[in-house]
């Protein structure tokens, strides 16, 4: 499947990097140059209202950062679902659909009501130009498609198995994998 903004990858067993083990990015821009995207199923303990107190009312459930990848652990990205793509706020940028990206520093009057559900991830996950194409290419990821609601979920703990259980074919099969099948 061709990588593009929006997709969604899923670690296979064969990646080891304790940084992405188990884990579910959804790639927010893929260009000539790379690759960036966010882990969706590591939130922290870090209250959103504790290091962004205005964007509290604004954020999904649970209202916390998540660790969004080992790059720029320091920063924070914000995904968000519009209400209508008619309209997108101030601060703005569309990744796939209803689905894009809120500047932090734009005045939360000027976002909320506009957005249906917002999280916010410290850090991110990028690679350089074709690394991530590499990694697909050794087995290192499942390249899938997203669904609306997978970046907004309230319990992301089988955020993994649920998005490879409604893959086509032999696909699915990888919801239930056990790590070495070798001991199954």
């Amino acid at each position: 499947m061709q990588l593009a903004s929006g997709m969604l990858l899923v670690a296979t067993p064969a990646l080891q990097d304790p940084n992405f083990v188990d884990t579910v990015v959804l790639l927010l821009d893929v260009n000539d140059e790379g690759a960036l995207g966010v882990v969706l199923n590591r939130p922290s303990q870090v209250r959103v209202a504790d290091v962004l107190e205005p964007w509290r009312e604004v954020v999904a459930e649970p209202e916390v950062l998540f660790r969004g990848g080992p790059v720029g652990t320091d920063g924070a990205l914000a995904v968000a679902r519009l209400r209508d793509i008619e309209a997108a706020p101030v601060g703005w940028r569309p990744v796939a659909g209803l689905l894009g990206m809120v500047d932090l520093d734009t005045p939360i009057e000027l976002v909320d009501g506009s957005v249906s559900a917002m999280r916010v991830f410290a850090g991110y996950a990028g690679w350089g130009a074709d690394q991530l194409e590499g990694e697909v290419d050794e087995g290192s990821w499942y390249v899938v498609s997203a669904e609306s609601g997978d970046a907004f979920r309230g319990d992301t703990s089988g955020l993994r198995r649920d998005v490879m259980r409604r893959q086509p074919g032999m696909l699915a099969w990888h919801a239930t994998r056990p790590v070495d099948p070798e001991l199954n």
